[in-house]
C-alpha cells in the first residue's frame, strides 16, 4: 500500500530521496505503508532528475530526506522533489528533514556572513513546502525561519531511555553539557534521568577556524560518577573527544556520549573509538555506513518517533502531545 487513507478520506503518501532510503523504509513500516515509487538519477553534468511513478494529486505528501555529505546534492534533490509534488497537485507538502541542513549557520558571527539556515527555510518555502519537520535543531530559533508550521521533534527521550538501561546506578549519573549553550537541553536530560546533577565543560572556539574547539575545564562535580556527555551532533569528533579526556582527568568513573546526529566527518570515527568513552549513542537521522561503525557505537532508530509525528500531522492531531506538552 503506497498511500494511507483516514476516515475523512484524506490520502497520504510518503516519498523519499536517495540519501538515506533505509530510514524512509523504517518509517513506512511503522506507518504500515510503502514508500512511493520514484525515478531519480543524475545527468552527466550533475543535474538531478526526479519523477514519481504514481499520482499524488490531492494527497498529503511527506518528503523524507537525510542530509549527509555531500549535503548540497541532497538539499537540491529534496527541493526538486518538493517542486515536482507541487506541480503534480499534491494537497499539502511536509518536508521531513531529520538533520536540518546548514543548522550551524543560524546567525552572523562576523560582518558579511550569510545566515544559511534561514536561506534553507526560504528555499523549502519557495519550492512549495507547507510544513517542516525536523529533529533536535541546533538552535530553537531556526523554527522561526520557516514561514509555516514547524514540528520540532526531540530525540532526548529515546537517548535517555537507552542510557537508563545501560547504567548500573542512575543516581550516580551526572549530565554534562559540552558548553554553556546547551545547558537547557542538559536540564531536560537531567529530568529524564531522575533529577541527575548537571555539569558543563568550559571550552574556547576560534570563529575563524571551522570544526575546532578546545575543552579546558569542568564546572560541576563528576568525580567517581558516570558522566553522560550530551550534544546535538558529532561532526569531526574533536570537541567531544577532548571533553571526554577532560572529564576523565577530573575523576569521572565512566563517560557515555549521547548525540542525535552522527555527521561523523573524518577523523570522527578514529577519535571516538579511541576517546576512552564507554559508549557512543546516536540515532539514525543520518546514515552510518559500515566503515563508520566501531565497537562501542550504538545507533538507535528515530523512525518510530518520526512516524508518530507524521501520523499526528496527517490526522490533525497534536505533535506536542508526543513530548508531554513540551517543545524546544
Amino acid at each position: 500500500m503506497t498511500e494511507i487513507t483516514n476516515p475523512g478520506e484524506k490520502k497520504m503518501v510518503l516519498v523519499s530521496g536517495r540519501a538515506h532510503p533505509e530510514l524512509a523504509e523504517q518509517i513506512a513500516q511503522e506507518l504500515g505503508c510503502e514508500v512511493l515509487p520514484t525515478s531519480a538519477y543524475d545527468f552527466a553534468n550533475g543535474e538531478t532528475y526526479v519523477r514519481f511513478e504514481d499520482s499524488v494529486r490531492g494527497k498529503d505528501a511527506f518528503v523524507v530526506q537525510a542530509h549527509p555529505a555531500p549535503i548540497n546534492e541532497w538539499v537540491m534533490e529534496q527541493l526538486i522533489m518538493i517542486d515536482s509534488l507541487k506541480r503534480a497537485s499534491a494537497r499539502s507538502i511536509t518536508v521531513v528533514s531529520p538533520f536540518y541542513p546548514y543548522a550551524r549557520q543560524d546567525k552572523k558571527h562576523k560582518g558579511r556572513e550569510p545566515i544559511s539556515a534561514r536561506l534553507i527555510s526560504d528555499l523549502y518555502k519557495t519550492a512549495g513546502a507547507d510544513r517542516l519537520m525536523s529533529v533536535d535543531l541546533h538552535t530553537a530559533q531556526i523554527q522561526g525561519f520557516f514561514d509555516g508550521p514547524v514540528d520540532h521533534l526531540m530525540a532526548i527521550p529515546l537517548l535517555a531511555e537507552h542510557v537508563r538501561s545501560v547504567v548500573e546506578d542512575v543516581k550516580n549519573v551526572t549530565v554534562v553539557s559540552p558548553d554553556t549553550g546547551r545547558v537547557r537541553v542538559a536540564e531536560q536530560w537531567a529530568e529524564l534521568l531522575g533529577g541527575a546533577p548537571l555539569a558543563f565543560v568550559h571550552k574556547t572556539r576560534d570563529i575563524n577556524v571551522p570544526n575546532k574547539a578546545v575543552s579546558k575545564a569542568v564546572v560541576g562535580d563528576i568525580k567517581g560518577r558516570t558522566a553522560v556527555l550530551i550534544d546535538d551532533m558529532i561532526d569531526t569528533g574533536g570537541t567531544i573527544s577532548g571533553a571526554v579526556q577532560v572529564l576523565k582527568d577530573n575523576g569521572a568513573k565512566d563517560v557515555i556520549i549521547a548525540a542525535t546526529h552522527p555527521v561523523f566527518s573524518d577523523p570522527a570515527v578514529e577519535r571516538l573509538s579511541n576517546s576512552g568513552a564507554r559508549e557512543v549513542v546516536v540515532t539514525n537521522t543520518l546514515p552510518v555506513s559500515e566503515e563508520k561503525r566501531f565497537e562501542n557505537l550504538t545507533v538507535l532508530s528515530i523512525a518510530p518517533l518520526i512516524a508518530l509525528a507524521i501520523k499526528e500531522v496527517f490526522e490533525d492531531g497534536s505533535v506536542t502531545s508526543l513530548f508531554n506538552g513540551r517543545s524546544n
